[in-house]
């Protein structure tokens, strides 16, 4: 065949090739095309109090970022708990399409998915050091979105509390014994914990804390770390301040989002506020460990408190009621079971990691 010849086949072929590139799909803009022009104005809930440093403030900032990204295409209102719905609501909220987005942590919502738990914080459990490791790469954040996917809900890692401080008490703790018939906030399966222990846990909003442990309401809270707790004024209602935070060794907060919602999205938003979720995780508890240091130090020298550490044989029977309080949990709940598995795998990976990287070097420097 003569090269004009040739020609004379090919170039219709490739002419058709082009006009079904461009054909009805992409002129209508359903498939491939992206419509620049729409613009998205969602509201988000959280469940801290308004103007509440770091937490409500990371997730106003995270809004301002994705506005940003996307060049105004997606405005987020952000409401703080209680000016739009009720704080411990947010879960269900989203789940309804009320509204399209939540800031807040799993374990409130422990009462309706039971192993969502796991995407919180686990007593004696991984810091954020070993969470992050696992959502982001370890299969996580996948077994997270399965979970929350009869919810209607698409859940981001967004924030960390960092390693909290284990609570303020109005009593000095000497034994397991000292926690028995004790009114305290906790929630999650910290409190359940607790409540082995002879405790009686109480699930309340960061707002209403305060107030509880003024009035006697409660006999011990725990919140997050120094800097939130000082300026909640804890130190003013109760005068012992222990740690470690056994309850929750590093608190992750999530982003959620309705399922719907994120499905009306273009592929390019999508990956403006699945970046903008990862870089607000980041400054959050990068924010919240720099607070908590001179936080510490101002409480440290004040004559009125005593902080001190939980007695070994506390924790250490915290520690074997937690491995009851699991066992019991998985064995009463096959979805509970299947995530504790998952996660139980790949923290005993990173504890092997962490007693020959951070363990050991903080023991030479310690020295």
């Amino acid at each position: 065949m003569s090269k004009p010849a040739f020609l004379r086949y090919l170039l219709p072929g490739l002419l058709a090739l082009l006009l079904t590139a461009c054909g009805p799909e992409d002129e209508a803009g359903t498939t491939t095309a992206i419509d620049n022009s729409k613009t998205y104005n969602w509201k988000m809930v959280t469940t801290w109090p308004p103007g509440f440093p770091v937490l409500q403030e990371g997730a106003e900032r995270f809004a301002e970022h994705v506005k940003a990204m996307s060049n105004g295409r997606i405005n987020i209102k952000v409401y703080a708990g209680g000016e739009l719905i009720p704080a411990l609501q947010t879960f269900d909220a989203v789940s309804q399409g009320t509204v399209e987005m939540g800031h807040g942590s799993a374990y409130y919502w422990a009462g309706k998915v039971p192993e969502a738990q796991f995407f919180s914080t686990v007593p004696f459990g991984m810091t954020p050091r070993g969470m992050n490791a696992w959502l982001y790469h370890g299969g996580g954040l996948e077994l997270w979105r399965e979970v929350y996917e009869p919810f209607h809900v698409v859940p981001f890692p967004l924030g960390n509390t960092g390693v909290q401080m284990g609570g303020w008490f109005n009593k000095e703790i000497h034994s397991v014994d000292d926690l028995n018939g004790l009114k305290m906030r906790i929630p999650g399966l910290g409190g359940k914990v607790f409540a082995k222990a002879g405790g009686n846990p109480v699930l309340l909003a960061g707002s209403e804390v305060y107030t509880a442990l003024e009035r006697n309401t409660i006999d011990a809270t725990e919140w997050i770390g120094p800097y939130h707790d000082q300026r909640l004024g804890l130190y003013r209602a109760a005068k012992h301040y222990y740690y470690p935070g056994w309850h929750e060794p590093g608190t992750v907060l999530e982003l959620t989002v309705n399922k719907r919602a994120w499905d009306s999205l273009t592929p390019d938003l999508q990956a403006i506020i699945t970046h903008a979720a990862e870089s607000e995780n980041v400054l959050m508890l990068s924010e919240m460990e720099q607070k908590n240091l001179s936080a510490l130090k101002e409480l440290q020298a004040r004559d009125d408190i005593e902080i001190k550490r939980f007695p070994d044989d506390v924790l250490a029977r915290l520690q074997s009621m937690t491995e009851e309080t699991l066992a019991e949990e998985a064995a009463a709940n096959p979805d509970f079971k299947r995530i504790y598995e998952a996660y139980q795998a790949f923290r005993e990976k990173d504890d092997a990691w962490t007693a020959i990287s951070e363990k050991s070097y903080l023991a030479i420097e310690n020295n």
